[in-house]
Parts: structure tokens; C-alpha cells; sequence
């Protein structure tokens, strides 16, 4: 029988096993970050888009302002410690990538790196933003896509 709740009892009963993903960013000094991201959609067929959801007071979402492309990253099974650290440091003190030991190839549009160790990425374009809240949303443009059929796809559970 459905009962009337708060939101935190509601969407945690709801919300689990919940699919995650990585956005990469690029950093002012042209490095590279990487945020974990739960909130996430795909918002067209044609053209291809993904939306991501970023927190104003993060690291990724200042990246985002100045230069305008992301990778919507599909982790797999062996990623959830990167995972844990994407979503725990903030690339303002620390480089990720070195930390995480990733492996990468450089994509295509703006050569933001393509996870080796991921089932899929996308190579997206920001072409519209919305302020959501304390949150902003990107909506990038899918320009190139990658996939891995090794790999197994990662859940939260």
C-alpha cells in the first residue's frame, strides 16, 4: 500500500541500484577532471544529446563555463574505485587522472580523453545550460561515440 513520505525516504527506497556515470572536463590549465555523475539523461535521438546535472559549487561545473565540452563516461565493474575518488576529491587539489591511474586515448572533438576501461563514452558539445537550483544543467551534443563490448556495465547498489 503506497504511504505518503519525505523525499529522502521516498528516493532512497527508489533510487538503488542506480546506473552512475563520469563526466571529463578539462581544467583551465588544460589539464583534465573527472566528476561523478548520477544525474544524467539522454534528452534527443536527432540530433544525439545527453544532459548532465553539476553542482555550482563544483570543480566541473566551473570547467564547464570555460570550455564548453564534456565526455559522458559509462564506467565499467573494474572503475568503482575511480568512481569513489571522482566523486570524493575535487580536481582543484588534486589531478585525478594520476591519482586514478586512468587509461586513455585522445577523442576526436575536442580531445578530451575517451576511458579505455569504459563500456561507452560520449564526445558531447555544450550547446545549452539551465539553471537548476543549486544545480546547472549541460546539454552537450553527441559528436562522436566509443564503445567496449569487454567490459560490463557498473551499478551502485
Amino acid at each position: 500500500m503506497m504511504q505518503k513520505s519525505n523525499l529522502p525516504e521516498a528516493y532512497a527506497k527508489a533510487h538503488l541500484p542506480s546506473k552512475v556515470s563520469l563526466a571529463v572536463t578539462q581544467k583551465p590549465d588544460g589539464n583534465y577532471n573527472l566528476i561523478t555523475l548520477e544525474w544524467f539523461m539522454r534528452t534527443s535521438i536527432q540530433p544525439p544529446m545527453f544532459a548532465i546535472s553539476v553542482g555550482h559549487s563544483r570543480y566541473s561545473h566551473e570547467c564547464l563555463q570555460d570550455v564548453r565540452f564534456f565526455n559522458l563516461v559509462f564506467p565499467s565493474l573494474e572503475q568503482k574505485e575511480l568512481l569513489t575518488l571522482s566523486g570524493s576529491k575535487s580536481g582543484r587539489e588534486i589531478d585525478k587522472f594520476a591519482a586514478g591511474d586512468v587509461k586513455y586515448i585522445p577523442g576526436k572533438l575536442a580531445k578530451l580523453p575517451v576511458l579505455s576501461d569504459a563500456i561507452a563514452c560520449f564526445e558531447c558539445e555544450v550547446i545549452s545550460q539551465v539553471k537548476s537550483g543549486d544545480h546547472t544543467i549541460f546539454v552537450g551534443e553527441v559528436k562522436h561515440s566509443w564503445k567496449n563490448d569487454e567490459k560490463e556495465l557498473f551499478f551502485f547498489k
